[in-house]
């Protein structure tokens, strides 16, 4: 071969070779934080992993969750008693929502038609139709609720209670509670598999995640957690996030300042990794690459690199931060 063709040839190849090895490009995406003690919602930049705004909300913002055209952000506001609705576009409140008192979390019907909101102080269910922004009906369930999961095609409601311990299962067809599941102290967090058969319950004083047979409504096996040199009492499991191919959960536990990676099939616990002080709630970014943390002592917010399982950033954010909701920016 004439040395000319064999050194096109090989750059050809190494060209090649070169274009494999540079990442594709996500979509743009943000990163919306509550920041309980600030009173704002901080904007992260996806890519640059920078804060660009710092949005005023109402008093003490908890729950965050998008609407189904992800073009704005409902807001739990626990102190003025209600769900805010901010325009991601423009960055303004362009409403509210009716709740009762202390919202925490919510969750959103998928046709986007109903908000689910969990209200602390009068234990209560909340069910407000998004449109016309008027209440549906009050469900009352146990003592102190705090989270609110859906079940995927939209049947199920479950709420837990933290001072009652109980997980309620609720037809979202009638809105009336049809069973109750005991499980560990202070149940925090409801988080359904994404194919509908499991609920995770998170069990902050209990220190355990049950997992509940969606259908059966019966516990299936508790999870437990162990953190060499860290007092278990420490460990408390709040948030929970399972990725869309339903093989791999992330618990945030609380004070231990771990999350705990978890193999959601065999539920064996795979790793710990270390993240800020207090960790609240969790999210992955769109396409499920990173893990963006709230770390409510600290006031930061860990990344985390989904498949090396490594942190591979801090960002400072708001006093308090406490939930976290990722967006891609084609809201734009």
């Amino acid at each position: 071969m004439p040395k000319t063709i064999f050194r096109k040839a090989v750059s050809g190849v190494l060209f090649s070779s070169m274009l494999l090895l540079i990442p594709t490009v996500a979509e743009p995406f943000e990163v919306y934080v509550s920041s309980e003690k600030d009173n704002t919602i901080e904007v992260i930049d996806g890519e640059t992993f920078k804060v660009t705004d710092k949005i005023a909300v109402g008093e003490r913002p908890r729950g965050l969750t998008l609407s189904q055209d992800k073009t704005k952000l409902y807001i739990a506001a626990g102190e003025d008693d209600i769900i805010q609705i901010l325009d991601l576009k423009t960055r303004k409140l362009v409403g509210t929502l009716p709740s009762g008192p202390d919202p925490e979390l919510m969750a959103l019907s998928p046709n986007g038609q109903r908000l689910y909101i969990a209200n602390e102080d009068d234990n209560m269910v909340t069910v407000v139709n998004v449109q016309s922004a008027q209440k549906i009906k009050e469900i009352p369930v146990g003592i102190e609720p705090e989270g609110v999961g859906i079940s995927p095609d939209g049947k199920w409601l479950v709420s837990t209670s933290e001072t009652t311990n109980m997980a309620h299962f609720i037809d979202l067809e009638n809105l009336d509670i049809v069973s109750n599941v005991l499980v560990d102290s202070r149940p925090r967090v409801a988080q359904f598999t994404p194919d509908g058969r499991q609920v995770w319950v998170s069990s902050e004083i209990g220190g355990t995640v049950s997992v509940i047979d969606s259908e059966l409504r019966k516990i299936v096996h508790v999870i437990r957690f162990e953190i060499p040199g860290i007092d278990k009492s420490a460990i408390q499991p709040v948030g929970v996030a399972i990725n869309r191919a339903g093989d791999k959960a992330f618990v945030a536990l609380g004070p231990a300042a771990r999350i705990a990676v978890v193999d959601a099939l065999t539920f064996k616990v795979e790793k710990y990794l270390l993240v800020g002080q207090r960790v609240w709630n969790l999210d992955f970014s769109p396409d499920e690459r990173l893990l963006f943390t709230t770390n409510g002592v600290s006031s930061d917010v860990s990344v985390v690199d989904v498949d090396k399982l490594k942190v591979i950033k801090t960002i400072k954010v708001g006093r308090s931060p406490w939930a976290v909701v990722t967006n891609s920016r084609s809201y734009h």
